[in-house]
C-alpha cells in the first residue's frame, strides 16, 4: 500500500520549522492565533484527564496551549526535525507523549482518545480524506476533532479568486527550489508583499472600513515574524489541497464526524463529533 505522505513536503516543513521555531512570538500573539482555531472547540465536552493527539503538530505551538488543559497529548510529525523542535517548546510539559507518525501510521489504537486535532496539515497529504478518516479511527465514540483545511474561496468575490490564482503559479516555481533559495525569496515576499498590505488593510480598518476583502488583511494584527513564517508555508509548500465549506462538511460526514460546526473568522475551521457505531 503507497504511503498517505509526501516525503518532499515532510522535509519543506522541517526546515520551516527549524527556521521558524515560534520562540519570537510572544504569549499575547500565540494566544490569539489559538483563539483563532480553538474558539469552536468544545473544551467543556472532554472528561476529567482527557487523552487526545495532535497530528502534524510541527512547532508543537498549538500543543503548548492545550496541554495544561488536558490529562494527556499524544503530538506526532512525520518530520524528525520539527519533532526536534516540539520537544524543546514543551520541554517541561509533563503530559506529552512524541512520536515520529503521519496520518497512515498513528501509534494509538482505535477508538482510544477523548479529542484530536488537525490544524493546517491534512491539505498537505496526497489523500487528505484518507488521513481524516485516521485520525477519527482514533477517536472514542462522542470525542471531538478539531480541522483546519485551507478553502477555496467559496466566499470571495472572482477577483479575490484571480489574484490567488497568480499567486499560486508563483508558489508552483518557487516550491521547487532548494530550501535555501526558497525561503530567501519567501522572505521578500514577506517584506514586498504582506508587511505593507497587511499594513494597510490595519490603517484602513482604524478609518472604519470593512476590510475582510482586503488583501492579506487577515495579517493586519499579526508581527512580522508571523508573515515571514507564513510565506515560508505559503510559497514554499509543494503539495497543498483546497477545498469549500460543504466539500469539507461532506469529508467529514463521511469520515464519521456528525454535529459539525464552522468558525466564521478561520476559513475552514471546523469540529465535528465522532458518531456512535451503528447497531
Amino acid at each position: 500500500m503507497t504511503a498517505n505522505i509526501d516525503n518532499e513536503v515532510v522535509a519543506g516543513f522541517g526546515d520551516e520549522w527549524s527556521r521558524f521555531d515560534q520562540t519570537a512570538l510572544t504569549e499575547e500573539e500565540l494566544g490569539r492565533m489559538f483563539d483563532n482555531y480553538f474558539s469552536i472547540f468544545p473544551w467543556e465536552k472532554l472528561p476529567g484527564n482527557a487523552v487526545g493527539f495532535d497530528l502534524g503538530c510541527g512547532s508543537g505551538r498549538w500543543a503548548r496551549l492545550v496541554a495544561p488543559r488536558v490529562g494527556k497529548l499524544h503530538l506526532f510529525d512525520p518530520s524528525e526535525d520539527a519533532l526536534a523542535v516540539a520537544k524543546r517548546n514543551l520541554a517541561s510539559a509533563e503530559n506529552v507523549e512524541f512520536a515520529q507518525a503521519g496520518a497512515d501510521n498513528i501509534p494509538l489504537d482505535d477508538a482510544s482518545c477523548d479529542f484530536g486535532y488537525s490544524l493546517g496539515v491534512l491539505h498537505h497529504i496526497p489523500d487528505t480524506e484518507a488521513g481524516m478518516r485516521a485520525c477519527i479511527a482514533k477517536l472514542k465514540p462522542g470525542a471531538p476533532f478539531l480541522v483546519y483545511l485551507y478553502y477555496s474561496f467559496d466566499n470571495r468575490p472572482a477577483w479575490f479568486r484571480l489574484i490567488w490564482r497568480m499567486s499560486n503559479a508563483i508558489r508552483a516555481a518557487v516550491c521547487r527550489m532548494p530550501h535555501g533559495p526558497r525561503y530567501v525569496i519567501s522572505q521578500i515576499f514577506a517584506i514586498l508583499l504582506y508587511w505593507p498590505l497587511a499594513r494597510t488593510a490595519f490603517l484602513l480598518e482604524k478609518l472604519g472600513m470593512n476590510v475582510e476583502s482586503f488583501p492579506l488583511s487577515q495579517y493586519r494584527h499579526n508581527s512580522f515574524y508571523v508573515m515571514r513564517n507564513d510565506a515560508l508555508d505559503r510559497f514554499g509548500t509543494r503539495l497543498e489541497q483546497r477545498f469549500s465549506k460543504s466539500e469539507i462538511t461532506a469529508m467529514m460526514e463521511r469520515c464519521g464526524l456528525k454535529n459539525i460546526t464552522f468558525s466564521t473568522t478561520s476559513f475552514w475551521t471546523a469540529v465535528g463529533f465522532k458518531a456512535e457505531p451503528h447497531a
